[in-house]
């Protein structure tokens, strides 16, 4: 019918939040902290699609650092992206031990920097994200010194509120896609590994990594009860931190953040699911 879609690749859920904010975007991925952190401040989002389940984030020390613990960063420079889901899980890992972004020095930077700052020593460790953190895993022989998967908020698929209200019929069509492509990757994993590493330039074991050790795609693709519960987690750190714009709300954001409609449509249309 004419339609035609245009990817935009973002390097990371910040970018992927400005680019919905500013209308850049129809749909954008993000962690679902991303989605509830710009909801809160003010972006007219809600998120329709769960699309993984990963371990993307981890703390991460260079080959060789005498830090292997998360108290051992006290006073270090770690390099982080913020608004993103690694640096909240920094932010949760240095709270779970007694330790606040205060104690640390956060050194600003995209995903893909925070690699190359940690590889050159810039900094003492980085809040990771795959496949970059699979990459010096496996490539410099960094080491993910601090894990914990509860602390990775699942992979959310967010649309613009005007954009749903007014291409509803597209929106569930999309679904309908993105279902069957889980389906497929689950069904070929090897062959979706192959297209991953070709088309993000991977070595086929950095997309092995990142795609068989650390994404869940055996899940419910409908946002719910369980993300709700880690969302209302995370919103401790967002006051702590002071992540929310003055007047913001971020226990109704949460409460308004998924609309089930379009997936649970898409469902029922294409005969997919868990």
């Amino acid at each position: 019918d004419g339609v035609e879609i245009e990817w935009v690749w973002s390097a990371g859920s910040n970018k992927a939040n400005e680019y919905l904010r500013s209308d850049a975007v129809d749909l954008g991925s993000t962690a679902g902290s991303a989605a509830l952190l710009a909801r809160a401040n003010g972006s007219g989002i809600q998120t329709v699609y769960l699309y993984s389940q990963p371990e993307w984030s981890a703390l991460v020390a260079p080959p060789g650092s005498d830090i292997t613990t998360v108290e051992g960063l006290a006073g270090k420079k770690v390099a982080a992206t913020k608004g993103t889901d690694p640096y909240f899980f920094l932010l949760r890992s240095l709270n779970e031990v007694g330790l606040s972004g205060n104690d640390v020095e956060v050194v600003n930077v995209q995903h893909a920097d925070g690699k190359t700052a940690l590889e050159n020593g810039d900094v003492d460790a980085w809040a990771g994200l795959d496949p970059y953190m699979a990459q010096t895993e496996i490539e410099h022989g960094s080491t993910l010194f601090h894990r914990n998967i509860d602390f990775n908020s699942w992979g959310f698929l967010n649309a613009r509120t005007k954009f749903l209200d007014e291409h509803p019929a597209y929106v569930t069509r999309i679904l309908v896609q993105y279902e069957r492509a889980r389906q497929w990757i689950r069904d070929n994993p090897d062959e979706a590994s192959a297209i991953l590493a070709r088309d993000a330039d991977l070595s086929k074991d950095v997309a092995d990594k990142e795609l068989f050790e650390r994404t869940n795609l055996d899940i419910d693709p409908v946002p719910g009860p369980t993300q709700t519960a880690v969302l209302e987690e995370i919103i401790p750190i967002f006051e702590a931190e002071d992540q929310l714009q003055p007047g913001a709300d971020v226990n109704q954001a949460l409460a308004e953040l998924f609309n089930t409609t379009f997936i649970e449509e898409a469902i029922a249309q294409s005969g997919a699911g868990s």
